[in-house]
């Protein structure tokens, strides 16, 4: 798969993650009689991580790739690795921001 096509699918599959996760967890609240804007709040908070990892499909085949990347000198492996995961962190961080912008929150 080109550079391009994955950056884009990684960002808004991160995108994706995080606002799946926070509203549908605000459902799940509802369901349970808990308060959905507090819940998905603090699920906004604590899935961010999983996102990304999510996004990346696991971490274990990008440490690798970075791994030998640098111990083998491929240098355009382990930078299309670290543009991947920022891609994934900016599309957790956009996800974020839009679920605090539904909130009404200010971050």
């Amino acid at each position: 798969m080109p550079f391009e096509k994955k950056f884009v699918l990684i960002f808004f599959t991160a995108m994706g993650v995080m606002l799946g996760a926070a509203l549908i967890g605000s459902l799940a609240a509802v369901m349970v009689r808990e308060p959905p804007l507090a819940t998905m709040l603090r699920l906004a908070r604590e899935i961010r991580i999983w996102a990304v990892v999510a996004a990346l499909g696991g971490t274990f085949s990008t440490i690798e790739i970075l791994e030998s990347g640098l111990l083998k000198g491929e240098i355009t492996a382990v930078i299309k690795q670290i543009f991947y995961i920022i891609g994934a962190m900016a599309g957790t961080h956009l996800g974020h921001l839009m679920i605090l912008a539904v909130a009404g929150c200010e971050k």
